[in-house]
């Protein structure tokens, strides 16, 4: 690790030393790696470190290198400027910061925190926590503008992807794919989504009863019916769903009637955006 990020890191932690530790994971396609950081001397005993390292030749189509660049630049933004709550709870932002064509993303580990767990397939229980964070999430963010991220948020963005739309086998699905991605943006009730809600992303805790969320490089607006098809999707087959569905989505209303201000009008929220789920399971579809 380079001095000058050495030193960021114990200022930021009022560290006395430090050594880097475990590789948690590498980013897509190389762009960097995310650690886990060892402390001494601080009230923090590690944090996790987003060493983002963009290439100086892309390693991909030109689009897609610009689409991943941006999101790293949309995660920078979401850290440095929007917070939430311990009902919607994510790692606390230490420092952020851009050093050339490196950039590095210092933040809280939430193993500390109590969320040490990470799972690949949860139970009805499970899958109520994922959409209760989701929901005091979009509750909070209900009408907000998503400045300085994705205008539209998701990973499956349609915008963003038509290579994958042009390689799609499904033809049905591939020629109605507009006019779903253009539903779903002219919905009349907005949040900010986390836009890449799936499974892996949430972190659990073996004695809280809430979750955690990680990973916001395609944070930003659009209808909170896109994370919820997304999230359930990466966590049940299409038979699970059919069953399981009606009630984890009147969970979510539930959650999210109490967490939206008292001025919106919820009746209308939740028909609209009920309405739209079969939308976002539809263009869930698309990414796969």
């Amino acid at each position: 690790m380079k001095e000058e990020y050495e030193d960021l890191i114990l200022k930021v932690t009022g560290a006395e030393a430090l050594h880097t530790g475990a590789k948690i994971q590498t980013l897509w396609s190389g762009y960097g790696e995310i650690v886990r950081v060892h402390l001494q001397g601080s009230k923090r005993s590690s944090a996790v470190l987003k060493h983002i390292v963009l290439p100086q030749e892309p390693r991909n189509t030109t689009l897609s290198h610009q689409r991943k660049v941006k999101s790293y630049q949309v995660e920078m933004t979401w850290y440095k400027n929007y917070s939430t709550n311990d009902k919607c709870r994510i790692p606390e932002c230490l420092a952020a910061g851009s050093f050339g064509n490196e950039q590095l993303i210092v933040l809280e580990d939430l193993d500390l925190a109590g969320f040490d767990l990470r799972k690949n397939s949860v139970d009805v229980t499970g899958m109520e926590s994922c959409l209760s964070w989701l929901a005091n999430f979009h509750g909070r963010f209900m009408g907000a503008e998503p400045q300085g991220l994705w205008q539209t948020g998701t990973y499956w963005h349609l915008e963003t992807r038509p290579e994958e739309l042009e390689a799609m086998a499904d033809k049905e699905l591939k020629s109605a794919a507009q006019k779903i991605d253009g539903i779903l943006s002219g919905c009349r009730f907005k949040t900010i989504v986390h836009g890449d809600a799936k499974l892996d992303n949430f972190c659990f805790s073996g004695r809280l009863p809430v979750v955690a969320a990680v990973d916001f490089q395609y944070v930003g607006g659009g209808c909170g019916m896109k994370d919820v098809a997304y999230f359930l999707g990466s966590c049940m087959q299409e038979r699970e769903c059919e069953r399981l569905v009606p009630g984890l989505l009147d969970h979510y209303f539930k959650e999210l009637k109490a967490a939206v201000d008292g001025e919106v009008n919820f009746a209308e929220l939740e028909s609209e955006w009920r309405a739209m789920f079969v939308y976002g399971l539809d263009a869930h579809s698309q990414e796969e």
